[in-house]
């Protein structure tokens, strides 16, 4: 059906972020240049997203996760939180407000400053110049064969949609309710169980095995649950911060 294909191709949007987060760790490629190109050119462009801008943000967190100068700890921050303050959320992500606030926000309000609009408008084209000829070439290509209405209704509405709430419900699962400051690298990051289901629609890549990443940063995503398997064999995961699926993390966070 045709939002089974939305929630699927939504969760491939994430994985091609996953693969970006991958590269901004030097995991795609041995040679640096090439798993920038890659990183930035066929896993951020798609998307809107910037491996340039991202790569420093994220090592920060890394750096400093769980603490005061972590710039993800805004994502956290507003939980634990009510049931009807998450369906909200929900509600927004999937009408496709979050999308257009974070895409849209940021130019809206330059509009309303004193700058010249002119300027305001080259400057937003040229930050979005990657996005803007992979989506150019993506609907040129489909209606070259007649299928101009697959951009929008098989690449934009999962974007717009399935996309940001997936991305949501990743960054509750793996931070959300996740003590400030915590000295035990076991407890920096929350690992999700997923089954088949959550893996095909929330989480790919192995995202879940995010206390993993924390610990071995450089440890490329296909090879975390192994690094699990071997710390539980070794008896390291008793202390690791875990959840048993992304639906128990989700009651975890809001409550009546």
């Amino acid at each position: 059906t045709y939002m089974l294909a939305v929630m699927i191709i939504g969760a491939r949007q994430l994985g091609l972020a996953i693969l970006m987060h991958e590269a901004a760790h030097g995991g795609l490629h041995p040679n640096l240049k090439v798993n920038d190109w890659l990183g930035e050119w066929l896993c951020a462009a798609p998307t809107g997203a910037s491996l340039k801008s991202y790569r420093p943000y994220h090592l920060t967190h890394h750096k400093y996760a769980q603490q005061a100068e972590d710039p993800d700890l805004i994502l956290s921050a507003p939980f634990p939180t009510t049931r009807q303050s998450l369906r909200r959320k929900i509600v927004r992500d999937l009408t496709g407000q979050t999308f257009f606030k974070q895409r849209f926000g940021p130019l809206l309000g330059k509009l309303k400053g004193d700058q010249p609009k002119g300027a305001i408008f080259s400057g937003e084209i040229a930050r979005q110049k990657p996005f803007l000829l992979w989506n150019l070439g993506l609907l040129v290509a489909l209606s070259a064969v007649g299928l101009w209405w697959a951009w929008l209704a098989l690449w934009i509405v999962p974007m717009a949609t399935w996309f940001p709430l997936v991305t949501r419900l990743r960054n509750i699962a793996e931070h959300a309710l996740v003590a400030k400051d915590e000295p035990d690298p076991f407890r920096h990051a929350r690992t999700t169980r997923a089954n088949w289901l959550e893996r095909a629609l929330i989480a790919p890549y192995h995202v879940n095995f995010h206390a993993e990443h924390h610990m071995f940063m450089h440890t490329p995503c296909w090879n975390l649950p192994l690094a699990h398997r071997l710390l539980e064999q070794k008896g390291l995961t008793g202390g690791m911060l875990t959840a048993p699926g992304y639906i128990s993390v989700l009651r975890a966070v809001a409550h009546s």
